[in-house]
């Protein structure tokens, strides 16, 4: 019987030069494909492989590289299409320790194949017990012994008998996970910029019936001056739109680099194999009838994904508007929509086609300028974080707007926002839910989670479509505010004031307006903001203009800019109720850095600089990573190991482990307790722990229930007296469990980690006290955590100032608890097994926190964290 391998081995792919492969164990069936693959080799590349000449394998030898236990045998391929194009395989040699050899197809030598197929066999062979490769090199086969030293991992080399002999300790390093992370980056980046930078497009499905899809792109295509030749393709025609038509992909006598399909949902496997043949990059798909339609549309919709990947295009829908580039080079407008903004600073995503239009003349109507844009649709393969990967490269764009219907790999994305953010700010709406069509996991952590850790990540996350273009414009334009202080200039007293109470509100530090009365000109206004800017208490300024008279804001919008320039801080307008970038505070013919953006009312304009102030905060603070803990990871491996041994029944189910224990390998206490069976047990538990002690439920559950607490006996007879009315009230079966009681006066507090399917383990912090609870005020943030992750997460929570001395608190021991935090992140970040860790309750008192209660649940882990280990398509 063939031996099986985890389903989580497979995956897809990008390759460096953007192209994409699949990577998979190697089968049985592969024996032919084994032998074509063989035959395309370079005789260099066969002397590098096996020290010598072969000009052919036997048959014995394809049965033996074909046939592996995928244990201590493994080999990997990357296939393209149906074809082989290289492989990767160890050997077991001896424990812990396997040979490694790999082999790439001299025509796809240089894209990285090698790498990404190293990176998955490190990978599997951790997952089988082998911390060490070696591989015996010769020293002419540069390329073998680059991609080894490459890798990132710690390693060596001896020289013996004419052959170099490496090996590689496959422990992740930092410096592996930044090689792995540097790759995918440059990678994705590539495959975007592949599909947004074509030389020809290729409109498959352009018919000559008006209102339809493919002619509408067409015709778009050829309005934007799009500066490479465009095919229509249509079986029937001769031409579309005055240009000729071919009957297929195949049929065009160039080479086509991007295809946009608008074909039946039916058709559309077919023509993405044949735009493979083609040697096509990229598809926009813009038909529908795939996953919005239901199961049937779904299966469609997979069914386009793998085979795109499989040959090595990437694909942007299906479902979707299409994409655009303003690059006067390039002028591509591949989408549904006659009208794109201009050429601007600002990228934009937006997964919803049906949106899609309007969102761009909303940005076209506002002056606002985009760099390009791509609509995802249902989002089959190309997704917001291959766009981060792009515009992070993409020196046209300085800001990032998201319009996010779902979330794909939502891990990934916050840990490029993250990134990304620190140089270009993301402004993001997350839309509730996931429409159907949609390739995403779900999201089972609260929207206020989401929340938290966008925040977390530096993302600006606004309410509306309205918020998200009046903070884009703000940021496109303008520098960033040093801090929340703003200078007010109006010339209406009651517009003013409105301001300056949108600033309270929105937690900005107001200066009293200075209102220059209805009759103020370019000179009074001029005079009032040089004033503003040049203050030492003001870090932004607001000027509010709405004119007596009609149409006499020339002067004063020259005057604006003038004084504003050179001033290194925002200055924003409501400037005659103009929304977007009003022509006459453009710096230059076009809107460009340091144009003034202009709102309808002066709380919108208050509340974008709020979004852009708390931005501007959370980027100046220092990175730094996580803090060095005196752990013992190994011995808490070993509890789960022995948690999970034997297997539970239905695999994958939680199983309780000490939590005590766990804890106590990563520095943390729990303050002891002991389960008593009657009142005589109560008070001997008592003596021992210490007066006084509490009595309490010991079900974790059911302590949160009022009443299954009793605090402060102070002797025997108090304890057996509680005993006895608890066993009356709630059953002689219930379990009561007699812990010393804790110092005071402390704030009680409770502290999570749940292992979520999409954001990997979360961190989770909030205060004890029935009210927090039961209005759910809770912080989130994914493991680990640094110092800095910590703190917010404590001041995160509604009820945070009770920590700090507030409402008659006594102030506490905050830094303890934020070290507990970092640690508890530490645990979950390295145990991939825990399911679920509660601390409750954490009691932070004047010197120290301690650990009344902990529960634990570890499981059977279906793969690797999603985000987590070598580079894959998610």
């Amino acid at each position: 019987m063939q031996a099986q391998y985890p389903a989580h081995w497979e995956a897809d792919v990008v390759l460096a030069d953007g192209g994409t492969a699949h990577v998979r164990p190697i089968r049985p069936a592969d024996a032919d494909r084994l032998r074509a693959f063989y035959s395309r080799l370079s005789d260099e590349s066969i002397y590098f492989r096996f020290f010598g000449p072969r000009p052919r394998l036997s048959d014995k030898e394809v049965a033996w590289f074909t046939t592996v236990d995928y244990v201590d045998r493994v080999a990997l391929i990357a296939t393209i299409g149906a074809e082989m194009v290289a492989v990767i395989r160890y050997d077991r040699i001896e424990p812990g320790e396997a040979e490694v050899a790999f082999l790439v197809e001299d025509a796809h030598q240089g894209r990285g194949v090698a790498s990404v197929l190293l990176e998955h066999l490190a990978a599997t062979a951790r997952e089988r017990g082998i911390g060490r490769f070696v591989a015996d090199v010769l020293p002419a086969n540069m390329k073998m012994m680059g991609v080894l030293r490459q890798a990132g991992y710690t390693g060596e080399s001896s020289f013996a008998d004419g052959v170099v002999r490496m090996t590689l300790d496959l422990t992740p390093t930092e410096t592996s996970a930044e090689v792995t992370a540097s790759r995918e980056h440059r990678a994705e980046a590539r495959s975007i910029a592949r599909l947004l930078t074509p030389g020809s497009v290729a409109v498959i499905g352009a018919s000559r019936e008006p209102g339809g899809v493919g002619q509408a792109v067409l015709r778009n295509l050829l309005a934007a001056d799009f500066t490479g030749p465009v095919y229509p393709v249509h079986r029937e025609v001769r031409a579309v739109a005055g240009v000729r038509a071919y009957p297929s992909v195949s049929a065009i006598d160039d080479d086509v680099d991007l295809a946009v399909v608008a074909v039946p949902a039916e058709s559309v496997a077919d023509v993405v194999k044949e735009c493979a043949e083609k040697g096509v990059h990229g598809l926009v798909v813009v038909s529908s009838g795939f996953g919005e339609t239901g199961e049937a549309g779904r299966g469609r919709q997979d069914e386009l994904a793998r085979i795109a990947r499989s040959y090595g295009l990437r694909v942007v829908g299906p479902n979707c508007l299409g994409i655009a580039n303003t690059d006067p080079a390039v002028r591509l407008n591949a989408t549904l929509a006659a009208t794109v903004p201009g050429r601007g600073r600002v990228g934009f995503f937006s997964q919803s086609g049906a949106l899609g239009t309007a969102l761009l003349q909303r940005v076209a109507q506002r002056g606002m300028g985009i760099s390009s844009f791509v609509s995802a649709g249902n989002r089959a393969d190309v997704s917001g974080n291959d766009l981060l990967q792009y515009w992070e490269e993409d020196a046209a764009t300085e800001v990032i707007l998201l319009y996010l219907e779902s979330l794909g790999n939502p891990r990934k994305f916050t840990r490029l926002a993250r990134r990304i953010s620190r140089s270009k700010p993301i402004v993001v709406v997350k839309s509730g839910g996931t429409p159907a069509g949609h390739s995403a996991r779900e999201l089972r952590l609260p929207d206020s989670a989401i929340s938290s850790l966008f925040e977390q990540a530096g993302l600006i996350r606004v309410d509306d479509l309205i918020q998200l273009f009046d903070v884009g414009q703000l940021l496109a334009y303008q520098p960033l505010p040093a801090g929340p202080r703003v200078g007010l200039v109006t010339n209406s007293d009651a517009l003013g004031l409105l301001a300056a109470d949108a600033c309270v509100a929105a937690g900005l530090s107001p200066r009293p307006p200075a209102n220059l009365g209805a009759t103020a000109g370019a000179a009074e206004f001029g005079e009032a903001l040089a004033g503003q800017l040049a203050s030492s208490d003001v870090d932004a300024a607001v000027v509010i203009y709405m004119p007596p008279i009609p149409g006499a804001g020339e002067e004063v919008a020259a005057e604006l800019l003038r004084v504003s320039e050179g001033s290194g801080k925002p200055v924003l307008a409501t400037f005659e109720g103009h929304l977007g970038m009003h022509p006459a505070l453009w710096a230059g013919a076009v809107p460009s850095r340091g144009s003034i953006p202009s709102y309808a009312a002066p709380e919108e304009a208050v509340r974008a600089l709020a979004h852009v102030v708390r931005y501007a905060t959370w980027r100046a603070r220092p990175v730094t990573p996580p803090p060095e803990l005196d752990v013992d990871t190994g011995r808490a491996r070993d509890l789960v190991v022995r948690a999970l041994t034997p297997p539970p029944a239905d695999d994958g189910a939680p199983v309780e482990v000490d939590a005590a224990e766990l804890l106590s390998c990563y520095g943390l206490d729990v303050w002891p307790a002991e389960v008593v069976r009657s009142p005589d047990e109560a008070a001997e538990a008592a003596g021992r722990l210490g007066w006084p002690v509490v009595l309490k439920v010991a079900d974790p559950d059911a302590s949160r229930r009022a009443g299954t607490v009793r605090l402060g006996l102070g002797n025997p007879d108090a304890v057996r007296h509680a005993y006895t009315e608890f066993a009356g009230r709630l059953g002689e079966g219930t379990e009561l469990a007699v812990q010393r009681m804790a110092p005071q006066p402390a704030v009680p507090t409770v502290v999570g980690v749940v292992e979520d399917q999409a954001f990997g383990p979360v961190v989770s912090f909030g205060l004890g006290e029935v009210t927090a609870r039961l209005l759910l005020d809770q912080g989130f943030r994914p493991a680990p955590l640094t110092g800095e992750d910590a703190a917010a997460l404590v001041r995160s929570v509604r009820a945070a100032p009770l920590l700090f001395g507030e409402y008659g608190y006594p102030p506490v021991a905050v830094a303890a608890l934020e070290e507990l935090l970092v640690r508890v992140g530490r645990l979950a970040g390295d145990l991939p097994e825990l399911a679920r860790l509660d601390l409750d309750q954490v009691l932070v008192g004047e010197s120290g926190v301690i650990v009344l209660g902990a529960r634990a649940t570890v499981r059977t882990p279906p793969g690797p964290r999603l985000d987590g280990g070598p580079r894959r398509l998610a």
